[in-house]
């Protein structure tokens, strides 16, 4: 499958994601509002997806794809298994027990996690209940992304990028299914959570025996490329701690504002993560696995191409998502969800929240393509020293923006964003300077161009934002359909403009749809991987 390809079809899939969960969280602002249960479930939400990103999609997934892709490599489909499976043995081995340590633990983890919750002992005790019963979604989602992590290596994408839906969709079904059946809706979307990591787990279990990679039990035993596994994976470990620590610590900032800031950031934050999921999940989940194999075969030069590639596609994303996002905070957010118990104040919060975070949009999505550079050559002590660096200026700006400011939660999410652009921007030098990274004429003038096709569409928007402000000032069908007028004009204005100067021609888009000749590299050799050390 060609680079752009699977860009395009992890991409595809996970805007039907996100779109399911817009649904989702429009359900879940309608009936959970912004409140005292809505703080309490998001919290709770946060612990398991805060170790997951630890876990599975951060150390485990940065440290396994290059190793499954150099046993894919050198010793085919059945010592690539073979060394899957012990990796899962292993990831068990350390998950199972601290999974019931965090759900024994979890009073004494809520008071480290939002310790301002602790002078309100309902809401407190809400989100130690909430955190006990959605914290197994850790097990199953962190075996769900070994599997994905199996399957985007042999070129396996589809089945992966759709996950996500199934989370939405049980969320969706337990809120509207279970509220009425327990004392609040913050325990149904708890039980949705667990209910979801276990469709999630199954969903990919299938996929990889339907694909040929069945992914058994067998014992865990210490060998040589599980010991390789464990050093690459512990820097990683540190570093995706830090970085998650960092977000962590938004959570506890947070909950030392008034109640409903959690919310707020929530919701904003949702919002932000579409074009960051479509864009930047897809570009480094496509180009790990990629740039891996082409570096154990040597072809330094491809893999320096599809680099450079991989950062265009996300600036002729990101770039136009973020001015976009910034102009229209407020009516996206009134639009999506000022319904129920969320109201125009809350709108107002998560609105500024939501322009903040777009502020660093570009930057996140720069991450995810120039850390696949580290990681396809084994190299995951460098993406630790630069997360450290930018985790701490994180908290300084935090701390500045709290206490010599009255920005509130658009300063602690305009923390991340700038702290985001410094990460970005020291991965890039260090890979500069390493010369494993250094970018193409074409990705010069098609930056330049990016950035004229999208200030050409900030006018447009600007212009019929002022025109249009009174029909977007209430949410219902007509500001719905004004809103989506706004966005297909300002889009449609990237796209002309992009068009008349080159940004992306209709032989590329056609060359999406088409498949490169050669072997792909499932036809490898197979065998049984249950025979091999």
């Amino acid at each position: 499958m060609s680079f752009t390809r699977a860009i395009a079809t992890v991409g595809g899939f996970t805007l039907l994601s996100r779109i399911a969960g817009f649904a989702r969280d429009i359900v879940l602002s309608a009936v959970l509002g912004s409140g005292a249960v809505a703080d309490a479930f998001f919290v709770a939400f946060k612990l398991p997806n805060f170790f997951r990103r630890l876990f599975a999609e951060g150390a485990f997934s940065a440290a396994f794809v290059p190793l499954f892709a150099r046993e894919l490599q050198a010793g085919g489909r059945a010592e690539a298994l073979a060394f899957a499976r012990q990796a899962q043995a292993a990831l068990l081995l350390v998950l199972v027990p601290f999974t019931a340590l965090l759900i024994f633990a979890m009073p004494w983890v809520m008071a480290l996690l939002a310790p301002g919750m602790r002078d309100d002992a309902p809401t407190f005790a809400l989100a130690v209940d909430f955190g006990r019963i959605a914290f197994p979604y850790l097990l199953f989602i962190s075996l769900a992304s070994l599997y994905g992590g199996v399957l985007n290596s042999i070129d396996r994408f589809a089945h992966v990028a759709a996950t996500p839906i199934l989370l939405n969709l049980a969320l969706i079904g337990a809120v509207l299914g279970l509220t009425p059946l327990l004392p609040n809706s913050g325990y149904a979307a708890s039980i949705g959570v667990a209910i979801a990591g276990v469709l999630q787990w199954l969903w990919l279990l299938a996929a990889c025996a339907r694909d040929g990679v069945g992914m058994k039990l067998v014992r865990p035993r210490w060998t040589e490329r599980v010991g390789r596994l464990v050093k690459l994976a512990t820097p990683v470990a540190i570093g995706g701690g830090v970085q998650q620590i960092g977000v962590m610590l938004d959570v506890v900032w947070a909950s030392l504002l008034p109640v409903g800031t959690i919310s707020a950031l929530y919701y904003a934050d949702r919002i932000a993560q579409l074009p960051l999921g479509v864009v930047g999940i897809a570009i480094g989940t496509a180009l790990l696995p990629l740039l891996a194999r082409e570096l154990r075969a040597g072809h330094a030069a491809s893999a320096m191409t599809h680099q450079n590639r991989a950062i265009e596609y996300g600036l002729l994303f990101s770039l136009p998502a973020a001015l976009a996002l910034g102009l229209l905070a407020e009516p996206i957010i009134r639009i999506l969800f000022e319904h129920g118990r969320f109201g125009p104040a809350d709108t107002a919060r998560a609105a500024g929240a939501l322009a903040a975070y777009a502020v660093g949009l570009p930057a996140f999505v720069l991450v995810k393509a120039l850390t696949p550079g580290f990681f396809a050559r084994e190299d995951t002590r460098s993406p630790l020293y630069i997360a450290v660096a930018a985790i701490a200026v994180n908290v300084a700006l935090n701390v500045f923006f709290l206490y010599a400011t009255t920005l509130a939660e658009v300063g602690i999410a305009l923390a991340s964003s700038l702290s985001g652009w410094l990460n970005a921007a020291l991965l890039a030098a260090v890979l500069l300077r390493r010369r494993q990274w250094i970018g193409d004429t074409r990705l010069v003038s098609r930056g330049l161009r990016i950035l004229a096709a999208t200030l050409a569409m900030g006018v447009v928007l600007w212009a019929m934002l002022a025109w249009l402000e009174p029909s977007l000032a209430r949410s219902g069908v007509l500001g719905t359909a004004v809103l989506l007028g706004l966005c297909m004009a300002g889009g449609g204005a990237y796209a002309v403009v992009g068009a008349l100067l080159g940004v992306v021609r209709l032989s590329e888009l056609r060359g999406i749809l088409r498949r490169p000749p050669g072997v792909r590299p499932t036809d490898v050799r197979s065998g049984d991987p249950d025979e091999r050390p």
